[in-house]
C-alpha cells in the first residue's frame, strides 16, 4: 500500500497502520462547544445489529461522540437529528492538533499515546460528564478507529460516567476496518455497568441516507 501524506490522509480519514482513523464532521450541542466529511472510497457499512431494547421508543436519547477529522461528528449528527436526541461533543482538553494526529511522526502525541498506554490515562475532557445524565436512557457513543479500538479520548468519559440502568449503542467511522472489540472494551471499562449493544462502523464515503437506515433498522427491530 502506498503511505499517504499527512494532508490526504487528513482529507480522507483514513490511516495506513493498521487501518487506524482519526476522523468522524445541525443540531446545538449541550456543551457549547464546536463541533465538524468526506471519505476515502466506497467501501460501505460494517454492522451487526443492536439489541431492540438499546434504542426502544419513549425513552430520552443522547449522542455523544469524539471526531478528530469531523467524519464522526458528521454521522453523529445525522444519528441525533434522525432520534430528535440530544448530542454532547467530546473534546479533549488540550485537543489536539493537526501535528498531534500526525501518526507517521513517531513523536506526536498520538503515535506516544498509542505506545505508552500510561499517557492515554492522563487525558482530560473539557466535560465528561453530561447535563442531566441521568435523564437518559438511550446512549449512542460514537468515536473514530484508532490501530483497531475506539479513539481513546472516548475512555474518560466512559469512566467518568455510571451507565447503570442505560443503553449504549456504539458506532463508529474508518477508513476500512470494522467495528471490531472497540465496544466491547468500553463496556468493560464501565465496569459491566448499562446494556452496551454493538452497533456499526461507518467505511468508506460517509453516506447520510445509510447511517438513516442503520438507525430506523435498530427502531423496526423492536
Amino acid at each position: 500500500m502506498n503511505r499517504m501524506n499527512r494532508r490526504e490522509f487528513l482529507k480522507m480519514g483514513g490511516m495506513s497502520m493498521m487501518a487506524m482513523v482519526l476522523g468522524g464532521c445541525g443540531l446545538s450541542s449541550l456543551t457549547g462547544q464546536p463541533s465538524g466529511s468526506a471519505a476515502a472510497d466506497d467501501a460501505g457499512t460494517s454492522s451487526s445489529a443492536a439489541s431492540a431494547g438499546a434504542v426502544a421508543a419513549g425513552g430520552k436519547t443522547l449522542v455523544v461522540y469524539y471526531s478528530a477529522t469531523g467524519r464522526t461528528e458528521r454521522v453523529a449528527k445525522v444519528i441525533a437529528k434522525e432520534r430528535q436526541a440530544d448530542i454532547m461533543k467530546l473534546v479533549p482538553n488540550p485537543d489536539y492538533t493537526e501535528a498531534d494526529l500526525d501518526y507517521n511522526d513517531k513523536s506526536s502525541r498520538v503515535s506516544r499515546e498509542h505506545d505508552d498506554a500510561s499517557l492515554r490515562e492522563k487525558i482530560q475532557l473539557q466535560k465528561a460528564v453530561p447535563d442531566n445524565w441521568a435523564s437518559y436512557d438511550t446512549i449512542f457513543l460514537g468515536y473514530p478507529i484508532w490501530w483497531a479500538i475506539a479513539a481513546w479520548p472516548v475512555d474518560a468519559f466512559v469512566k467518568a460516567n455510571d451507565f447503570t440502568g442505560k443503553n449504549v449503542v456504539t458506532f463508529a467511522t474508518a477508513y476500512s476496518s470494522p467495528l471490531g472489540n472497540s465496544g466491547k472494551l468500553l463496556a468493560e471499562m464501565a465496569g459491566g455497568k448499562g446494556n452496551w449493544q454493538d452497533g456499526t462502523c461507518f467505511t468508506g464515503s460517509l453516506d447520510d441516507a445509510k447511517v438513516v437506515e442503520w438507525v430506523r433498522s435498530l427502531n423496526a427491530a423492536k
